[in-house]
């Protein structure tokens, strides 16, 4: 989601303006507000992504102090409706908005969302308001990182302190990559070993209450709701007429609500052990969390420390590291991807294989708009386009069939469409997520293989999946649901389901272009070993698998309370850093 909503824009320009254009901090460009006292604190935290009150250091240590706060978040209306972010992330974002002016109006506050772009926006607003401090979250991505660099340089030079800490990640990445002597990890084993020797993250702080505020106030006006109220979707040119209601509503007060019920979920099964898979697992479950990781409405600290917490309970004894598998994996991402500008692409990009992916636009439409003929993909895209969220079984089923299963077709190109329709989808993760999922970098056990017909079988056996997602195939005998190109034409019209017709030809011969495809890439890695440059990243290295938490581990815990596996499977006394990695099948 590079350069939606302002927390990935370029602030460059913005910081010329800040220097050039900023009259006095205790000046107001409307006349409204009283020239404050030299010597008075007044504050303007910028929200961008960590959108809550809970454990937020920034704010916490700007409010010392302070006479004024003003709580902002800057939304550009041109880019809502000219970006390619779905309706759905607008929509969760919105919902996360309303539900902290909520909370600030517990606070005798509010929130202030500014309609423009940055650039214009911020200097106007510390001139209007007397600014003489701003507050924010440290962003663990590069973009974020430059754009704040500079604003953090030109508000030194017009006399405003910016306070800016770690709390959308466990440790600050600088400190990791200065442990590694100067560089990222790049296996999850290296990355492993660097934050056993750091001392743990610290705890999540508490929520802003009146006290943290010490009679800090916010100075609101009448018109505050026409100036900075929340916006609408409608508001933001987006057409809501067949909108369906959310299956994630967004905000801190869920992301809580859904901890909570999270860990109880896990202790549960801890007790009585873990489900079985089924098709009611691909729903989105009412304990899952990643789009509140994903937009900072939890706290990852937070949820750190309560499942320690929990297994302390549990066990009786201090966790193992790879009880935290699931969130290490999001640092491990993050880590990975904080100095390398073109971690989302292949040109550039020192960590991923180079591999000589096809280009083909008519079949990435038909991937991305669910008209590739085989329902267990198509039925997967649905989901994700109407709800913003799909398992992470099924992400892996689509991931392979668009890249190294069936269309050879560039994970760059998936990526996007996540990044444009998944509620979870950081831009570090989508990336890193997606090099893994095509095997080109992370891993590159390449012969495993997700067949869209036989794995989807597996998990959906009778089809309760498909048919909720395709309407039209809702009367196809289950033995042919998996590929009804398969029925009779006879048991096709008593389906009402004409394939050609009523639902599409599957787009390729999967048994055939799998094995092409497999060929293909071991072609690529054997080009590796023969010509690796001297000096040069090894993605072979990268990709090396190691006995620890895959990704899928940490995907499983975070979406569906499955993390109670690390309470149940490991004994008491266990150290292991590793744990068992989900099973790939080689043609399941």
């Amino acid at each position: 989601m590079k350069g939606c909503y302002v927390d990935d824009l370029d602030m460059s320009a913005a910081a010329e303006t800040l220097s050039e254009d900023s009259a006095s901090p205790g000046t107001s460009a409307h006349g409204s507000l009283k020239a404050p006292h030299a010597t008075d604190k007044h504050i303007v935290h910028w929200f961008r992504k960590g959108l809550r009150l809970h454990d937020n250091p920034a704010l916490r240590e700007g409010l010392t102090d302070a006479v004024t706060f003003r709580c902002v978040f800057i939304i550009d209306p041109w880019y809502a409706s000219s970006s390619n972010v779905g309706i759905n992330k607008w929509r969760f974002l919105l919902q996360c908005l309303e539900d902290l002016d909520r909370s600030l109006r517990k606070l005798n506050s509010r929130l202030f969302v500014v309609r423009g772009q940055p650039t214009d926006a911020l200097p106007k607003l510390f001139r209007e308001w007397g600014t003489t401090a701003l507050t924010f979250e440290e962003d663990p991505e590069p973009f974020g990182r430059i754009r704040d660099k500079n604003i953090m340089t030109k508000c030194h030079e017009i006399g405003i302190s910016v306070i800016s800490r770690v709390s959308h990640t466990l440790y600050k990445l600088d400190k990791i990559i200065e442990c590694n002597g100067g560089k990222a990890p790049l296996t999850y084993h290296q990355f492993q070993a660097i934050i056993a020797s750091m001392p743990p993250p610290p705890p999540a702080e508490a929520m802003i209450s009146m006290q943290a505020l010490n009679g800090a106030t916010t100075p609101l006006t009448d018109d505050h709701d026409d100036r900075f109220g929340v916006p609408t979707l409608e508001e933001l040119g987006f057409k809501t007429e067949g909108l369906k209601p959310p299956v994630w509503i967004g905000g801190e007060s869920e992301a809580l609500a859904r901890l909570e019920r999270h860990l109880e979920r896990i202790a549960w099964l801890a007790s009585f052990g873990r489900p079985k898979m089924t098709p009611q697992s691909l729903l989105a479950s009412p304990t899952g969390l990643s789009p509140y990781l994903r937009f900072g409405c939890l706290s990852s600290r937070l949820f750190y420390y309560q499942l320690t917490e929990l297994y302390k309970r549990v066990k009786h004894v201090c966790p193992p590291l790879s009880l935290h598998g699931q969130i290490l994996w999001r640092e491990f991402f993050y880590c990975a991807a904080t100095r390398n500008l073109n971690f989302d692409r292949m040109k550039g990009n020192p960590i991923c294989v180079q591999i000589p992916w096809e280009k083909n636009q008519e079949a990435i439409a038909k991937w991305a708009n669910a008209q590739t003929g085989f329902p267990w993909i198509d039925s997967i895209m649905i989901q994700l386009r109407e709800e913003g969220w799909i398992h992470h079984i099924s992400r892996h089923a689509v991931a392979c069939f668009l890249t190294r299963g069936n269309l050879w077709i560039s994970w760059e190109e998936g990526m996007k469409v996540f990044d444009e329709l998944i509620l979870d989808a950081d831009w570090s993760i989508n990336a890193g997520m997606w090099m893994w999922l095509s095997c080109s970098s992370f891993f590159h056990q390449f012969f495993h293989y997700y067949c869209p017909v036989r794995f989807g079988r597996k998990i959906d056996p009778n089809g309760d999946f498909i048919r909720k997602y395709i309407p039209v195939l809702k009367d196809m005998p289950t033995q042919y649901i998996h590929e009804p190109w398969t029925a009779p034409a006879e048991v096709q019209r008593a389906a009402r389901c004409v394939v050609g017709r009523d639902y599409p030809l599957p787009m390729v011969d999967h048994t055939k272009v799998s094995q092409i495809n497999i060929e293909r890439i071991k072609q690529v890695y054997a080009q590796l070993a023969k010509f690796k440059p001297q000096g040069s990243i090894n993605p072979q290295v990268v990709a090396r698998p190691q006995s620890s938490p895959s990704p899928t581990s940490m995907i499983t815990s975070i979406y569906q309370s499955n993390s109670a596996v690390n309470l149940c499977s490991q004994s008491s006394d266990a150290q292991s850093t590793t744990t068992t990695a989900p099973p790939h099948f080689k043609e399941a």
